[in-house]
Order: structure tokens, then sequence, then C-alpha cells
């Protein structure tokens, strides 16, 4: 027998995962469309009445966003210009519609390679906390998404909350998406970079490129070659010449491997750009 359950606490849903399998029904914005005309037949825990998920909180050490956080949440909420990343991924996110409802968590444990807040987050060092209804642990975002549609969430586990360290809540950001049209569109390429600038020169970087490898990465060669550079035009110069080796592109109907590469060093470049200020994140079409 299928059962359904939606707890009104999220110690009821951590007790209700220990004592058996359920699929998880947040926003349900791809929970439903991978669901198709075939018949349910796994358990289903609704946690859409956890109000406890929902909201970002600011703490001494942490900006915490609730796993039920929506998209239209984080655009509406004031956070320092380093969340500008993902401020701009999350109204990339479908439509507004789903904006509304959609949830980051969900966004993470879908696990896609194209998942629209994941280089944002990765760029803000984000961690995943994981809780069961004995233990609670906390996990790098790089080390929780482990490939396509595989995350390290473990039995009688699950995401109540992302967080983003204080120290990593510095500099400005930026994101710019390439598809093949302007609107509802999964991502050819996507970047997002964090820049903190220090008496013109580079101090910090966080460079993150989606849809080009199996999982979103960091990518640490491009970061390496803009620390310490005088905030100019040869930025660019100095991304062009960087290695990308995190990156392993694959081929599909929305692009080649080549494409996809050549693309991705470019969408680096604006974004590096837009996040000093030289011009604006855009989605390139």
């Amino acid at each position: 027998m299928i059962r359904y359950a939606k707890p009104t606490t999220v110690d009821e849903a951590l007790a209700l995962l220990g004592e058996d399998r359920w699929r998880i029904l947040a926003g349900g914005t791809d929970f439903y469309p991978a669901q198709g005309a075939k018949p349910f037949r796994d358990n289903i825990l609704d946690i859409n009445g956890l109000a406890a998920l929902r909201g970002i909180a600011e703490t001494d050490e942490h900006w915490r966003i609730g796993a039920r956080t929506t998209w239209t949440d984080i655009v509406r909420q004031p956070l320092p210009v380093a969340f500008d990343a993902l401020k701009a991924a999350a109204r990339e996110v479908g439509s507004v519609q789903i904006q509304n409802v959609a949830s980051i968590a969900g966004n993470l444990c879908n696990a896609s390679p194209a998942a629209d807040g994941v280089p944002a987050l990765l760029a803000l060092d984000a961690d995943v906390e994981l809780r069961t209804a004995k233990a609670i642990r906390y996990l790098p975002l790089g080390a929780f998404i482990l490939g396509n549609r595989r995350t390290a969430l473990q039995p009688g586990e699950m995401v109540t909350a992302i967080r983003v360290p204080k120290r990593s809540a510095a500099g400005a950001s930026a994101f710019v998406k390439l598809g093949a049209r302007r609107y509802l569109v999964i991502s050819i390429a996507m970047a997002a970079a964090r820049l903190a600038v220090e008496n013109g020169v580079v101090a910090e970087a966080a460079i993150a490129v989606g849809s080009c490898s199996a999982v979103a990465r960091r990518l640490a060669g491009v970061e390496a070659a803009l620390r310490g550079r005088p905030v100019d035009e040869a930025l660019a110069d100095a991304v062009l010449s960087a290695p990308m080796d995190e990156l392993s592109p694959i081929a599909d109907v929305r692009g080649s491997a080549e494409y996809r590469e050549q693309a991705a060093r470019e969408i680096v470049i604006r974004a590096v750009r837009a996040a000093v200020g030289f011009e604006q994140g855009k989605v390139a079409a």
C-alpha cells in the first residue's frame, strides 16, 4: 500500500523518514514532470506544510536558507551584493509561476547538471544541512551533488537548509546563462563569478560553471589566474589563458562538447566583467 503523509513539524517528518522509504515532495516542479503518466509506486512525504523550512535568516557565522525557500523568496530578500548571482539565477528558473513554488533544496536534490542555482551557490562556498531524527551533518555543496541525478543523501535523511558562510558573502557577483532562447530554457552553459576587490586588485575570486560537466564545478585555475590581478580589461585575457581542467562537456541536442567548452570561457569572461562592474550580466541566446 502506498502511503501519503503531510507532516506539520520537521521532527514529525524526520520520524517518518526514519521508519520507511519516502519520496519527498516539495514544490513539485520537477517531481510531477518526472512522474509523468506512470502510477505512483513510492510513499510520498509532502513537506509543503513545514513552515520552519522556509525563509532566510542571518546568524553570527552564516546566512541560512531554509530548504523550502522559493526562488521568488530569494529574489525578494534583501541580501549582500555577493548574492546577486544567486538572485539572477533565481530569475532564470523556469517561469515566474515555477519560481513562486520551486524550492532551493529541490533544485539541489534533483541534481541536474543544468540546475541554475548550483553555480552561484558554489561560488558562495555553500554547504548543505542534512538531518535525520537522530543526527545533523553538514556537507559542502560540491560533496553533496555526486553526479547526474545523484546526491549524498542517506536513508532517513532530509535537506533542511543551505548555509553560506559570512566570510563568503563578500565582494560582488554575477551570473550569465547561455541558452537557445531567452526564457524557459535548459542551459547550454552557465557561469557564476564572485570577486572581492581591494585597492583596485582582485583579492578573492570564486568562479563556477554549470552544464559543462556531470556536476557544476568551481574553476580553480581561473580563480588563481584572477587573484592579485588589477581590475582592468586584462582580466579577460587572464580568463582566456587560464586552465579549465574541471570541465568535461558533453555533446547533445543543445550543443557540441567543443561549442560548450568555448562558450564556457566566454560566459566566464562576461560574468567576471559584470561582477567588477564592467558590464551587466545577461543571458546570451
